[in-house]
């Protein structure tokens, strides 16, 4: 009695909260409407999303699917065309063709509106070409006067669409935003045919697109229809466009056209292998983000897709193996362990050409011939140590070996080759010509070693050093 005395009501207020979540997190139990709290899902939830056993969340995921491959598949050609941004003002450009089809009808009508939608964007890119034509104005102004203008008309008509009675049928927010949630089966349907369209567009003109992307004179000289090829590219960027507006919204579509080419371009050089990866890329991404969304349906779809193609090229900005961050750090750490390396041959090199074959040198002549410092000298030391290019004497000296004395003989004859070339070719001073041949020499190919030696007259033994007496490190 003195325990249900003293302390109850506190124990049941902060007992209360605790049930609450518990009750939520049982199967059967129902959410307040108001409750806009975001719950982590359970294992059965997760499994169903997976699998795809509802059907909205199986139409969803399969119509945002289709539509990341479509954008992904015409966004490469788009990016490399330097085209990207004109998505943008595109998408921007659909809004007024939105509200002026509403104002219109005085109902919705999903195919009229994006048909709608269509023909508005057409017209936005039209505006951006024919303001680049200005010689004052460049493309990138144009687009800005293109997407704001457009976009703040398409505002002002959806103003006016609010005071309708039938108002709230336009439903501004699912273009503005996007809300793939309420896509229907049709909806799902007509992506996917546009999906089909797009690929096989691209496959059809895969010569032609891939040709105006890189040389635009080129494909003219060679017969192709530059304008028309153009205007179908960006007939497919805006048949794209329109279809993606109720998945993910005018101001998130851009970056499905966007975001897949970027991450692609991160992994290969070649066209159809970055179509492949941007159109697999786009639609991974609007997989996840679309069972994302089912599993947490509190969270915007639209955003959770473009969030999902953000890790992607993040990942592929990071971990791709020849453009990544990483790689190149590596390649860049690889490089310096190289070039000092070399360094120390060299150094050993012109102090055997000084004095005789195999006559030692210590630290302090080493750390003397080039501004070392002590701790980057004694790691490229060690690693020639191990590498069985140096060896260590009894007296405290270091030597080359055989394998070593080969090696730096040929680093030796390599600069010195790059140093008359500068002096012969790039009138550079003696004086000043080691440093430049320093910054070159760790990058020459035995074809450029080749090319130097036919341009100073077939050279073939070890040039004497041009800038100083004797030699010199």
């Amino acid at each position: 009695m003195i325990a249900m005395r003293g302390i109850p009501w506190a124990l049941v207020a902060m007992l209360i909260p605790f049930s609450n979540a518990m009750a939520q997190s049982q199967p059967g139990t129902h959410r307040s409407i108001t409750d806009t709290a975001v719950h982590w899902p359970g294992w059965d939830q997760v499994s169903q999303a997976l699998l795809l056993r509802d059907y909205n969340t199986r139409v969803v995921v399969i119509g945002a699917t289709l539509l990341g491959l479509a954008a992904g598949v015409i966004g490469t050609f788009a990016y490399l065309r330097k085209r990207a941004l004109m998505g943008d003002a595109l998408s921007h450009a659909t809004l007024p063709g939105i509200a002026l089809v509403f104002l219109i009808l005085g109902a919705k009508n999903m195919p009229l509106l994006l048909l709608g939608a269509a023909v508005s964007g057409i017209l936005g890119v039209l505006a951006v070409i024919g303001l680049r034509t200005i010689p004052r104005i460049k493309e990138d102004a144009a687009i800005g006067i293109v997407l704001s203008v457009f976009f703040g008309l398409g505002m002002v008509l959806f103003g006016l669409v609010q005071q309708l009675k039938t108002g709230n049928e336009a439903g501004i927010q699912s273009f503005i935003y996007g809300k793939a949630a309420a896509m229907l089966h049709r909806d799902a349907w007509l992506i996917g045919g546009v999906a089909v369209a797009v690929v096989a567009a691209c496959t059809l003109f895969y010569k032609d697109f891939r040709i105006l992307c890189f040389d635009e004179e080129f494909a003219g000289s060679q017969g192709c229809p530059v304008v028309v090829m153009d205007l179908a590219m960006m007939a497919l960027v805006v048949l794209t466009t329109v279809v993606g507006l109720q998945a993910v919204g005018l101001i998130l579509v851009v970056s499905l056209l966007i975001i897949p080419p970027a991450a692609a371009r991160f992994w290969t050089d070649d066209l159809g292998i970055m179509t492949l990866v941007a159109g697999a890329s786009g639609a991974a991404s609007a997989w996840f983000g679309a069972t994302l969304s089912a599993v947490m349906p509190r969270l915007p779809t639209g955003a959770i897709i473009v969030l999902c193609a953000g890790v992607m090229f993040f990942v592929s900005m990071m971990a791709a193996p020849r453009r990544g961050v990483i790689a190149g750090i590596w390649r860049g750490w690889s490089l310096s362990r190289r070039i000092g390396l070399q360094h120390v041959l060299r150094a050993f090199a012109e102090h055997e050409e000084r004095y005789a074959e195999g006559v030692g040198i210590t630290m302090q002549q080493l750390l003397a011939a080039r501004s070392w410092s002590p701790v980057s000298l004694q790691r490229s030391l060690q690693r020639a140590i191990r590498r069985g290019e140096v060896t260590r004497g009894g007296d405290g000296g270091f030597r080359l070996t055989s394998a070593g004395r080969v090696e730096a003989a040929r680093i030796l004859r390599n600069h010195r080759l790059w140093e008359l070339y500068l002096i012969r070719h790039a009138d550079i001073a003696p004086s000043h010509v080691d440093r430049d041949a320093d910054d070159v020499e760790h990058v020459l190919s035995e074809p450029i070693v080749r090319e130097l030696e036919r341009a100073l007259d077939e050279a073939v033994a070890i040039p004497p050093s041009p800038h100083a007496e004797g030699g010199g490190v």
